[in-house]
């Protein structure tokens, strides 16, 4: 079976025409099935699928990571696209009070830029699940991750949830991967991983019963981690033994550098354009 990841929205454009744009939202075609995984922040979602002549209207589905504005923000516009009802998949905190201090004193919302009605009203059909979803044969959600790492840190600082009116850290339950079993392993697509990442390819490789990982594609939330913990998720990437890794988004310049440096042909960005084919 083959799968074909195709980037939509991502940080940089690596396409003549894409946009940048902050964010991530790729198309995944597998098991006659055309999944988007995140919608990115608003714009680039809908250009760059024309750009790229990616036709919307045959999406079948689509999978929200979690519910920050840099992976929701463009699905306004792929409703508008898509013109019927289309199953939008994600978990029951999806729609939680999401903020940032990131640059500021002051929480920022940084949620779901809609109201649940109002998307529904464009044909989004919510089915939000605590556990994973199985999509077609070879393709599910991951449900919620574990954390089982000792040196990966969920979340951020500055990322908060407002709970009964108190701002408290995220520990992102939402925060779902897609999975994908091929004939030469499994791919593995991330939103930004803020469950963390080897935490999230440990529990793909638990749903599945399936070690060999062949591909990862997405964001890692890297960015500010720091070198010791860059450096340990190297070392577990490559005990796992990854074939592809390619990062987007939240990984950051450093951490895509110090892992382009260990992981040599194994590695590249995923950039706006990008389209990665397995096998």
């Amino acid at each position: 079976m083959e799968c074909r990841i195709t980037t939509l929205a991502e940080n940089t454009a690596g396409s003549p025409r894409t946009f940048a744009e902050w964010g991530f939202g790729a198309l995944i075609e597998a098991d006659g099935k055309n999944i988007l995984m995140d919608t990115g922040l608003g714009h680039a979602i809908t250009h760059n699928a024309e750009v790229l002549d990616v036709d919307l209207r045959k999406i079948d589905l689509i999978v929200l990571s979690h519910g920050h504005a840099d992976h929701t923000g463009g699905l306004q516009r792929v409703l508008r696209s898509i013109r019927r009802e289309v199953p939008v998949i994600g978990a029951p905190e999806l729609w939680d009070q999401k903020y940032s201090t990131r640059g500021t004193t002051t929480p920022k919302y940084i949620g779901i830029p809609y109201q649940r009605a109002e998307l529904e009203s464009l044909g989004a059909r919510f089915n939000l699940s605590k556990e994973p979803i199985k999509l077609s044969k070879n393709v599910m959600t991951t449900g919620e991750v574990p954390v089982v790492t000792d040196f990966e840190k969920v979340g951020g600082d500055t990322l908060l949830v407002k709970v009964d009116g108190d701002y408290q850290l995220d520990q992102f339950p939402d925060d779902r991967a897609l999975i994908v079993t091929t004939e030469l392993g499994l791919v593995v697509i991330l939103g930004c991983a803020h469950r963390c990442l080897i935490n999230t390819l440990y529990h793909a490789q638990n749903l599945t019963g399936i070690k060999r990982i062949h591909t990862v594609v997405g964001g890692c939330h890297l960015m500010d981690a720091s070198e010791e913990r860059i450096m340990k998720t190297i070392a577990a990437l490559k005990d796992l033994d990854v074939q592809n890794v390619g990062v987007s988004h939240c990984t950051g310049l450093k951490a895509g550098a110090m892992m382009a440096g260990e992981l040599g042909s194994r590695f590249f960005f995923d950039t706006a354009g990008s389209v990665v084919t397995v096998p």
